[in-house]
């Protein structure tokens, strides 16, 4: 069995557990290791069980509890080797010292790698960061894919996401609700751009035209606090989906900021 736990997922932290029967791994660290380790306990998670941290990216949101939670759980950290350094130039300890993670694993996008019993397959997304990636997992006949933090849909992209059983995507912004908001413009432009955020209507196209429908779970994430709506990011994709929804395929979640996702079974 795998399985997809969204223990938080927008622009104040970002964390999501994939496992399988017998392999758990942790995608970003962006809340506090002390609310991280709460909310797997809340889901039943034993962080004891944890075998690696995967990083898509150095951003705050992705990363922020990166160094303390490595060394409390004593697991290795998979990230890009330019993602690392740009983390390394930012990140100190408590006494402002620069730190250097214990154990670190590099990776190189495009280049799948194998965690215990779950395939790894790291692909670069279109995002304003050194090295940016979105990750498919593969593991008894199941595969999960999550992708978030992408201005627009490459083609790249949207091939690496075919055949998904799990699909956790980002659906960040409502146009509308963006461009009339409280953001500096400065702001605005850098999330509607091509290296920004996916917006509602983006993954609608995404959806409607390139989507191959085969997913049993469709999980909305990365929603903006500021600039979405949950119900409106649902309605959006539903109406894309049309008549691909059911009960066994695209059954639509959304995953939330202040709590966590029940876990997604497959």
């Amino acid at each position: 069995m795998v399985s997809v736990t969204v223990l938080a997922s927008g622009s104040k932290g970002n964390c999501t557990l994939v496992s399988s029967s017998g392999t758990h791994l942790l995608v970003d660290a962006g809340l506090s290791c002390r609310e991280l380790l709460r909310r797997m306990h809340l889901c039943g998670e034993d962080p004891r069980a944890l075998d690696a941290i995967l990083i898509t990216h150095e951003h705050t949101d992705h990363i922020g509890a990166l160094y303390v939670l490595a060394k409390r759980l004593k697991v290795p950290v998979y990230i890009t080797e330019p993602t690392y350094h740009a983390y390394r130039k930012f990140a100190r300890d408590s006494a402002g010292n620069r730190i250097a993670i214990g154990c670190v694993e590099l990776f190189c996008a495009g280049s799948t790698f194998q965690i215990g019993d779950i395939t790894v397959s790291p692909f670069t997304i279109p995002h304003d960061a050194v090295d940016p990636v979105g990750f498919t997992f593969r593991s008894d006949g199941v595969k999960v894919g999550i992708c978030t933090d992408l201005g627009y849909m490459p083609a790249s992209v949207r091939n690496h996401l075919r055949g998904c059983h799990a699909l956790m995507i980002e659906s960040n912004h409502d146009l509308e609700m963006l461009r009339g908001g409280p953001y500096p413009w400065s702001v605005k432009q850098r999330v509607m751009s091509r290296v920004g955020h996916l917006s509602n209507d983006a993954l609608a196209d995404f959806l409607t035209s390139d989507y191959d429908g085969d997913a049993e779970f469709l999980i909305l994430a990365h929603l903006s606090e500021q600039n979405n709506h949950p119900e409106i990011a649902r309605v959006t994709a539903e109406r894309a989906l049309g008549e691909q929804r059911s009960l066994l395929r695209n059954r639509l979640l959304l995953a939330a900021q202040h709590e966590p996702l029940p876990a997604v079974r497959l």
